[in-house]
């Protein structure tokens, strides 16, 4: 058998599915917002580093007496210098300052993050007041209907209940008066 040659014309049909189909994968809504989500998040980012960096930072250098939250540290060993000056033996320390400061990053991030969702969400609830207005009375006229759909079928349930027990009632009621019915008969018999 032999092997069938992909033509021009073939492998141009099978580029033009293969980029369409990865410009479809590129426009869809999904990588475009991922997309804008990681252009924001750097902005942000450098945003909050600038605070952290600019303002927070140098305040807490201040307050510490000069030296950076980033040079606090437990030192093990001392650096051994030789007669030239050069580093024999490095430093062995604890750097408990860089850890201290990604904390501070964290919260100030988070805080932050926490800061602008909560105006855009108080922004979109006075957007949509009326919406949410119109959801929430529609909400409560369901839950109405429906608390009077259970009285209602309460009380048919109650009715039914008294119904039936109105029937035994009068059934035992018949039956009594059948036995005694049926005891005057028996009793004029004997005689």
């Amino acid at each position: 058998m032999a092997k069938k040659r992909k033509t021009v014309e073939d492998l141009t049909e099978s580029g033009k599915g293969f980029f369409a189909d990865f410009k479809k994968f590129i426009m869809r809504g999904n990588v475009l917002d991922l997309a804008i989500a990681v252009v924001i998040g750097n902005a942000f980012n450098a945003i909050t580093n600038g605070l952290v960096k600019n303002i927070i930072t140098p305040l807490m250098t201040y307050f510490t007496s000069g030296v950076s939250i980033n040079e606090w540290e437990v030192v093990l060993r001392d650096a051994v210098l030789d007669d030239a000056g050069a580093v024999v033996t490095e430093k062995v320390s604890i750097q408990y300052g860089l850890w201290l400061q990604s904390i501070v990053d964290f919260l100030i991030i988070a805080f932050a993050i926490f800061v602008v969702l909560r105006i855009l969400h108080n922004a979109e609830n006075k957007l949509n007041a009326k919406k949410i207005a119109a959801e929430e009375a529609a909400a409560a006229q369901k839950k109405a209907e429906e608390e009077a759909a259970a009285a209602k079928a309460a009380k048919e349930a109650e009715e039914k209940a008294a119904a039936e027990e109105a029937q035994r009632r009068e059934y035992y009621e018949t039956v009594k008066e059948q036995s005694r019915l049926l005891r005057e008969i028996s009793e004029k018999l004997t005689k």
